[in-house]
């Protein structure tokens, strides 16, 4: 894929996209969020997982309080509501807001490239990006037949303690409604839901990444029957800091990339 196949822009909600149009005019769709880590954006996620060889539209969406969407004091601000709750000032309007916007963008879009009204639908989500994937697959909205999750983050709560951890500061205090945002992010307990879409599921994580991320991944394999995938010598993130712009594919991630090409090959027909 060159940066010339790529079409950049917004909807008319305000999700900013990439979207690389298919060759054909039957071929599937596919739907991908970033990670909150490089590659953060959705340049940057078609440039780390441009899904090579792959005749399909594949539309990036922006996550919200990402990028463009970054709050005016950027960094700044983020670490302020990170400060003053984590769940509910940031992972909350990041991953329930991606969710919400996906049925109106995804139409909108859909509509805009010319995809045919039968052509099969897949998700993919790196780290944040595959808690939203898989929201939007459990919520039974996309029809989707194919979802890969990547450096996945399938439970929000041991995502969250391990911050407290990794920070040095002291443990993150929950309440009622952080809770219940944490459980409607815990795809391990929403297993039945998951596999209640019939979707084929794979699951791709490095051996390096954290114990929060790998332990969730395996129970969610488990849980669902998804094929898990774990590769050595990778951790979290799939492209180089800062993760912003596009960069030049690392090797980890054009591993991942043709393990969901096989995927989506496989399964969208």
């Amino acid at each position: 894929m060159t940066e010339s196949a790529l079409i950049a822009g917004t909807t008319s909600a305000g999700v900013p996209f990439v979207a690389r149009p298919a060759e054909s005019a039957s071929a599937p769709v596919i739907v991908a969020w970033h990670l909150l880590d490089p590659p953060r954006t959705p340049a940057a996620l078609a440039a780390a997982l441009p899904l090579a060889g792959l005749d399909a539209t594949v539309l990036y969406l922006g996550l919200p309080l990402s990028a463009e969407r970054m709050p005016a004091d950027g960094m700044d601000e983020i670490m302020r509501r990170a400060g003053e709750d984590v769940v509910m000032q940031l992972f909350a309007p990041i991953l329930e807001g991606a969710i919400a916007e996906f049925p109106a963008a995804f139409a909108e879009l859909r509509e805009r490239f010319g995809v045919a009204p039968d052509a099969a639908v897949g998700l993919l989500g790196g780290s944040a990006g595959s808690a939203v994937a898989a929201g939007v697959l459990a919520s039974g909205s996309s029809g989707a037949s194919a979802a890969v999750f990547v450096s996945p983050m399938l439970q929000l709560a041991p995502t969250i303690d391990a911050m407290a951890d990794f920070l040095g500061g002291d443990a993150y205090s929950w309440h009622p409604e952080s809770r219940r945002v944490a459980a409607d992010m815990d795809f391990v307990a929403r297993a039945e839901q998951i596999t209640a879409t019939d979707a084929a599921l794979r699951v791709i994580a490095g051996l390096d990444d954290d114990a929060a991320a790998l332990v969730p991944a395996r129970l969610f394999a488990v849980a669902t029957g998804a094929d898990l995938q774990l590769m050595e010598g990778v951790a979290h993130a799939l492209a180089e800091e800062p993760g912003l712009e596009p960069a030049p594919q690392t090797d980890a991630a054009a591993s991942y990339d043709a393990l969901a090409v096989e995927w989506f090959s496989e399964h969208l027909r």
